[in-house]
């Protein structure tokens, strides 16, 4: 019999982020290892992704990372955990594994550790656990849902996942295996929550074939189209209904271009390659350009086209913009805003509606079909805010599993399972978000963001004196220097009091017997009355500095 336990460092009560952690007696198995990308506050930041001080403290149990499939928000984080833990393993089918390796390579990383697993073949770690990969249905290919066999039944994470019955080949979901691993017995299912709330599976809403069909019937000039990178299985729709018609294809984007070729390479990616055109048919009438859409700055691409600061795209009346992907939390509004800038250019765009098309997760009736081939004891919603968890977990509970056996978990909280029971564990663990700025992979932290709305709010004011070495007189008047604060030139009185209080700040804290200057009650005392000065005045307290020095 075996002591199991289950923490989420990431993914629960958030989209993406997903690290989920499964410690079975002395080994430990991560599942996933995503980020999440910064929106509205979180000034600079490019993205977030788990604190992974637990994996730190205990990477002598981890028996590696096992990554359900190629998306941001499952394996985005590989670089940082790489860079924090060397010698960590990791598994991933081989489409997903591409993309890990051209993660390393951008990030100047190198791994001896990177394990390429095939769907269906069995991982033994000893002591009778033992891991197997079930291929799903996902936009991306090679996804796979992972079973870890245990003494006391099976923990199975599904990842991503959709019952769409026109998946072929390396998009197929092995519905036999499932419905095996399900007689065999499931301890507990971890299952995604984003679309619990629909009703319905979710196909064939997430196939948009007829409305590309459609899109390219009714525009006569360029049709512009924004991807995201890594849904293969959009663009190979894209492909399929271009590949009706006389049209070339464009693709614009180093990154999207890399991330095409090498799909088309390994045959995850079907086109005549004579219909991919270069930047000469840019301008050609009937070209079809595919535009990375990054979620890291959704339309930042298209936007440069819009307001005309692409290099090589003009925007045309004739053109017709086609957004190819619905709208997710957290970009409605810019999505809304990039809309009315190509409106007021006169051109026509066409939006995948996030009413009638969906991505490719989890609606009602997969998840209760999940359950249905699982049929699991235990049930553990995770993947999505906590309403979509709530969500998740009324239809187990419709399905008939106990409210008692349905575990609704915030980050960090543990779930116990001894000899395949549950037992109250109060244990929690540390799951602050890191806030990632640049390339660096240091955590920015939450007094920097302060620092950054500060200075986005209000502004900065330098104040600057000068010192006499010798006597430590104030040489000159204090110089005040503002930045986002006021307009200097219509603000004279305003400036010109803050020296005075400035200058009076300083020589308070002179000792004019003993020579001595206390520097950090100037630059205190400076602050303060200022700080309130500015406040009486114009409303605000922008970010105060003092320099002085001696001359």
């Amino acid at each position: 019999m075996s002591k199991i336990k289950i923490v989420a460092l990431g993914g629960l009560n958030e989209n993406g982020k997903n690290m989920y952690v499964v410690e079975v007696d002395k080994s430990i198995f991560v599942f996933d290892c995503g980020l999440k990308y910064a929106f509205d506050r979180m000034l600079g930041v490019d993205y977030i992704i788990p604190n992974i001080d637990y994996l730190k403290q205990n990477r002598k149990k981890i028996k590696g990372i096992f990554l359900s499939h190629g998306h941001d928000s499952n394996m985005g984080a590989i670089s940082d955990v790489i860079r924090a833990i060397p010698d960590i393993p990791v598994y991933a089918t081989k489409f997903t594994m591409e993309i890990v390796r051209r993660y390393l390579a951008e990030d100047g990383l190198k791994s001896n550790h990177l394990k390429e697993i095939r769907p269906h073949a069995k991982l033994e770690f000893g002591s009778g656990v033992s891991l197997f990969p079930i291929s799903v249905t996902h936009s991306i290919p090679d996804a796979v849902c992972f079973v870890l066999y245990t003494k006391d039944g099976a923990i199975c994470y599904t990842g991503d996942f959709v019952f769409d019955s026109s998946a072929k080949g390396n998009y197929k979901t092995d519905i036999g295996k499932l419905a095996y691993v399900g007689k065999q017995g499931v301890l507990c299912l971890l299952s995604e929550s984003i679309y619990a709330q629909r009703e319905g599976f979710t196909a064939p809403s997430n196939r948009i074939s007829t409305l590309i069909r459609e899109v390219l019937r009714k525009s006569d000039g360029r049709v512009i189209a924004t991807v995201l990178p890594a849904h293969i299985y959009r663009m190979q729709e894209i492909f399929d209904e271009v590949m009706k018609t006389k049209r070339k294809i464009v693709i614009m984007g180093k990154q999207l271009q890399e991330t095409v070729h090498r799909a088309l390479e390994l045959n995850y990616l079907q086109i005549e390659k004579e219909r991919i055109g270069d930047l000469s048919n840019v301008n050609d009438r009937d070209t079809f350009i595919m535009v990375s859409d990054e979620k890291e700055k959704p339309f930042a691409n298209l936007e440069k086209i819009v307001n005309g600061f692409d290099k090589y795209v003009r925007l045309k009346e004739t053109d017709t913009i086609f957004i190819t992907e619905p709208s997710y939390d957290g970009i409605e509004k810019r999505l809304a805003s990039i809309i009315d800038l190509i409106a007021m250019q006169g051109v026509n765009v066409v939006n995948a509606s996030s009413k009638t098309h969906l991505l490719h997760h989890a609606s009602k009736e997969d998840l209760m079909l999940m359950l249905s081939l699982m049929n699991p004891k235990y049930y553990f919603p995770v993947r999505g805010e906590y309403r979509h968890q709530y969500h998740n977990a009324e239809i187990a509970e419709e399905f008939g599993i106990p409210k008692d056996h349905i575990l609704l978990k915030e980050n960090g909280d543990v779930v116990t399972f001894v000899k395949g029971k549950l037992v109250d564990n109060p244990e929690k663990i540390n799951v602050d978000e890191i806030l990632i700025d640049g390339n660096r992979g240091n955590d920015v932290g939450e007094l920097v963001l302060k620092d950054r709305e500060m200075l986005g709010e209000n502004g900065i004011v330098i104040v600057s004196s000068t010192l006499d070495k010798k006597s430590k007189k104030v040489l000159r008047e204090a110089d005040v220097v503002t930045r986002g604060f006021v307009y200097v030139k219509d603000n004279f009185d305003l400036i010109n009091e803050a020296r005075k209080i400035s200058r009076e700040a300083i020589e308070e804290n002179i000792d004019e017997n003993s020579k001595k200057v206390d520097y950090t009650a100037i630059k205190n005392e400076v602050r303060d009355r200022l700080g309130k000065y500015f406040n009486e005045q114009v409303g605000s307290r922008p970010m105060i500095i003092t320099v002085i020095q001696e001359v």
